[in-house]
């Protein structure tokens, strides 16, 4: 009688599938469509911001940099949040550089979530938030954001706050509904998280770019939330360097010093002479935030009258690069079958919704994400394409 074989992979990994926004960037590639799922952009970063990290390459700043960040880097990172929002922030004890936010977020998590806590996530959510939390031994607690502008229930918040909620996972900007968190709102999530002693975990990572008014409000500086909050955040979105991973994280020291314990054992540190340039990016900005607006403005605006004008129901985001289409006009099984419809047959290829959402979720079903972070020549295309829809 033969013994059962153990499986090779962990419960854990088995969790949780593949990053679905990452399969349709390889789709697109495979069927020659237009890539409107991962929100990257396909037009140059800043020549500033380039011409630094030649210059670090060619000063030889190639070896490990200080676990924690190059001190270059944090003071800037310090520098910025009080110029821009009046934190007083110690780059020496509070401040984390890590491999993007990405790592940023997962190693935050590591460092103050033990399994069978509880984590609220609003959704629809960044597809990485669920598995973040399963890789923790974490339980999800979902609090709806309520189309069609996207506000949540302060009922529905309250009640998931339990004895067990240990953190709760802000978006602001938010991806992938363009909502951007009032103070208001962030006043309702701060009273919450002091009553319960809940930590909050806040993706700030599009903090630039808002439209039309609102602008972003870091949640540490909401009265009481200093420290009590974790804040993720990084250079790829706003500078245009995806690629380069360069995010950190701010926390109070106590919390900052086990972030940087998970993050020394996860990738030890970040590129050194990207670090030098981000350090540069940052105290070099000037008008550079205001023109990116202008420069995302133009291309939201271009963009949601394309989609509005081929079928989809859909809202001008208030901020970062996502426009999402309700398909409710097409006779589709689902979202799923749509997308996979629209980056084969069409050559547009978006994100399914229902990847934002829970498994199980019927929310996401008749829901698929577009990215605008693209040159207007690839919007252009991509809404002549699209225009086969209207057939």
């Amino acid at each position: 009688m033969g013994t059962k074989r153990r499986s090779r992979t962990s419960l854990k990994a088995d969790s949780f599938s593949e990053s679905v926004i990452r399969e349709m960037t390889r789709e697109a590639a495979a069927f020659g469509a237009i890539n409107l799922a991962q929100g990257y952009p396909d037009f140059p970063a800043p020549d500033f911001v380039k011409d630094a990290a030649v210059d670090a390459i060619k000063r030889n700043l190639n070896q490990y940099s200080i676990t924690w960040g190059s001190k270059s880097l944090r003071h800037a990172i310090a520098d910025t949040m009080g110029n821009l929002y009046g934190l007083s922030v110690d780059p020496e004890q509070e401040v984390t550089v890590c491999c993007g936010a990405t790592e940023g977020m997962i190693a935050a998590m590591l460092a103050v979530v033990d399994p069978g806590d509880e984590v609220i996530v609003f959704e629809p959510f960044y597809e990485n938030y669920g598995p973040d939390a399963v890789l923790c031994g974490a339980v999800p607690r979902y609090v709806r954001l309520h189309p069609p502008d996207f506000a949540f229930s302060e009922e529905e918040l309250q009640q998931a706050f339990t004895a067990r909620t240990k953190a709760i996972i802000i978006n602001t900007p938010h991806n992938p509904t363009g909502k951007v968190f009032t103070k208001a709102e962030l006043d309702t999530i701060a009273r919450y998280c002091i009553e319960h002693e809940v930590i909050a975990i806040t993706d700030e990572i599009y903090e630039h770019i808002t439209y039309d008014g609102p602008r972003h409000v870091p949640l540490a500086g909401i009265e009481g939330m200093r420290g009590r909050t974790i804040t993720v955040n990084g250079i790829s979105k706003t500078f245009s360097v995806t690629g380069w991973r360069v995010g950190y994280v701010i926390a109070p020291p106590e919390i900052t010093n086990a972030v940087r314990k998970v993050h020394d054992f996860l990738t030890v540190g970040a590129p050194t002479p990207l670090q030098e340039a981000a350090a540069v990016a940052l105290g070099s900005a000037g008008d550079y935030y205001r023109d990116l607006r202008d420069f995302y403005v133009q291309r939201r605006d271009y963009f949601t009258e394309v989609l509005q004008g081929v079928g989809f129901e859909c809202r001008k985001p208030s901020g970062a690069y996502y426009i999402l289409g309700d398909i409710g006009k097409w006779d589709f099984q689902d979202d799923v079958t749509f997308a996979r419809f629209l980056g084969r047959d069409i050559g547009v290829s978006v994100v399914p919704g229902s990847s934002l959402y829970r498994p199980g979720s019927p929310d996401g079903s008749r829901l698929v994400r577009f990215c605008f972070c693209k040159k207007m020549e690839t919007l252009e295309a991509a809404a002549l394409r699209l225009g086969r829809l209207k057939g």
